[in-house]
């Protein structure tokens, strides 16, 4: 669940060079996750066989259609998902490391001419009106600075009719910033426009979640000693506030329509 807090560009090129240089972090997701674990993908975060599965179904799409991986970071999941339906992909970032990293792995998934990356931001991706078959985006809309706007931009970049699959998060009554008044990711998706087809509370990734943190405190010293006090305290300090928290926010992945008119 990275992301505490919506990050500048400059944090998230930290991030991706952190993980990317880390062989713990994927062990330990290996570790909390079993057999959910899509090691080819590589995620850097709560992404797994039953997340794409449910991608490859919910976007149905044809072969040669353009898909967007909004927030895309190293790309993982994105190429995993374009390759496995066979269509081009666009992956959008603010992180000029992550995108040079995807850019990097993009080969060992897709032809050249079949896929680009390009600098981005949730709420201005620079990309068309109407330009996308389809569209993922993996624990990353919950770290857009203005969640409304961000949906806004979905939906104008989605042709009419096309799909959307992306996670996000609920606060649940006992969470400490809980207010009834906060809207949810549905009053959201309503206000922009778009239309809901599947609402799936995912709740086997609170504990995938649960037992990674877990695992990311039992074994500090060997984090500090791979990556460093400054990126080894980051990731603890996550473990730390979010951890507790799990148990009262609802974790969901949603499947959005844009309307035919």
């Amino acid at each position: 669940m990275s992301g505490i807090q919506a990050p500048r560009a400059g944090e998230d090129d930290r991030y991706h060079i952190s993980w990317e240089k880390s062989t713990l972090r994927r062990k330990f997701a290996a570790e909390a996750f079993g057999e959910e674990y899509p090691a080819e993908a590589d995620p850097s975060s709560n992404c797994t066989w039953s997340v794409l599965a449910a991608m490859v179904r919910g976007l149905r799409m044809r072969t040669g259609e353009v898909l967007v991986d909004l927030g895309c970071g190293r790309g993982g999941p994105g190429l995993w998902v374009a390759r496995a339906v066979s269509v081009r992909l666009i992956g959008v970032d603010h992180s000029p490391v992550g995108l040079e990293l995807a850019a990097a792995r993009a080969s060992h998934f897709l032809l050249p001419d079949r896929v680009r990356f390009q600098l981005g931001t949730f709420d201005a991706t620079g990309l068309p009106d109407a330009c996308a078959d389809g569209l993922i985006s993996m624990d990353a809309l919950p770290i857009a600075p203005d969640r409304d706007a961000a949906l806004r931009e979905v939906r104008r970049i989605l042709r009419p009719g096309a799909r959307a699959v992306f996670t996000g998060s609920d606060r649940l009554p006992g969470h400490p910033t809980y207010t009834s008044n906060v809207p949810t990711w549905r009053d959201r998706i309503a206000r922009a426009g778009l239309e809901l087809e599947i609402d799936e509370d995912r709740a086997e990734a609170r504990r995938q979640w649960q037992r990674w943190y877990a695992l990311w405190e039992q074994h500090e010293a060997q984090l500090r000693a791979e990556m460093g006090d400054e990126a080894a305290e980051a990731m603890l300090e996550e473990a730390r506030f979010v951890g507790p928290l799990l148990p009262h926010m609802r974790l969901g992945l949603f499947t959005v329509r844009a309307p035919l008119c």
